[in-house]
């Protein structure tokens, strides 16, 4: 008996992510879907694929044997069946796009609907995660990531604005109780939203004007997770819990209306807009080509 090809792609996913619930992420499904679809694979390859117990999930000697061998062997079946989708007069497929969380809210938003709306055969799937995710490993076509965390051997394709800029900010409330810092560095006496990447990295607060550059470490009340947790951040701002630093089009609304206040702009530092990457190592997809062509096309 032979083993269903979307149940070796389940197998592939799990081996890769080394565990269900990682790999249930990466591909926007459930564990139980993905534990199912290997049960399967392995009551119809009659052997066992994975070492189960309560903290790992380990690939048998069987199962290092097929996955070796199974992931170049699924990759060059979807680039045969890219190659016949090339024929059709619209491309047509599924495009998977991993993306952090602030590309999801401030960059795609502008993009996607157009985009859907051009090529209504293409399906579009994406995972938010503010992780350095490998994407080609975990499965998808491409992702979007800023200049310090794109990956090795990938082709950048530039997407949304060239210029960002990170805010700082806080309440009315906030700088009539405990006073506006003149200088970045007295933000050390002051209450800070921070945010932790999902790696326990705590990213230092960066300024600069003119030659002068300062780092600080400020400390406070609340840490979110940055991704996730941005928003409640943005709200403790907003109810005046402390200062925050995000990006100036996150918090532009807010700005705008008053809610938070612009504190140090002088000091606020600038950087490169994010890059859609794909691997230079594979077929490109029909979906993702069109993509990218709509992207450079849009400027």
């Amino acid at each position: 008996m032979s083993a269903d090809l979307g149940d070796l792609q389940a197998v592939l996913a799990v081996a890769k992510a080394k565990g269900f619930r990682e790999a249930a992420r990466l591909t926007a499904t459930s564990p139980s879907r993905l534990s199912d679809a290997v049960r399967r694979a392995e009551t119809a390859l009659a052997i066992r694929l994975f070492h189960r117990t309560t903290r790992a999930v380990t690939l048998t000697e069987a199962g290092a044997a097929l996955v070796s061998r199974l992931a170049p062997a699924i990759e060059e079946v979807e680039s045969a069946l890219d190659a016949v989708n090339g024929f059709r007069d619209r491309p047509a497929g599924t495009l998977r796009l991993n993306v952090p969380v602030s590309a999801a809210r401030l960059i795609l938003p502008s993009i996607l609907p157009d985009f859907l709306k051009a090529y209504p055969e293409i399906r579009v799937e994406i995972t938010a995660d503010s992780a350095a995710t490998d994407t080609l490993a975990a499965g998808f076509d491409a992702g979007i990531r800023y200049d310090e965390l794109l990956e090795q051997d990938m082709i950048a394709v530039p997407i949304g604005p060239r210029e960002q800029r990170f805010a700082l900010a806080a309440s009315p409330d906030y700088l009539a109780r405990c006073g506006t810092p003149e200088h970045p560095r007295d933000l050390l006496q002051h209450a800070c939203i921070r945010g932790r990447f999902t790696n326990g990295n705590l990213p230092p607060w960066e300024f600069e004007r003119g030659e002068e550059s300062v780092r600080i470490e400020p400390a406070g009340p609340l840490t979110v997770s940055i991704g996730g947790g941005v928003d409640l951040g943005v709200e403790a701002a907003l109810q005046g819990v402390g200062l925050i630093m995000l990006f100036e089009q996150w918090l532009e609304p807010y700005l705008a209306s008053g809610g938070l206040v612009p504190v140090l702009e002088p000091w606020w530092q600038g950087f490169t807009g994010p890059y859609l990457y794909y691997s230079d190592r594979r077929l490109v997809p029909a979906p993702l080509r069109a993509f990218i062509d709509f992207i450079r096309d849009r400027g």
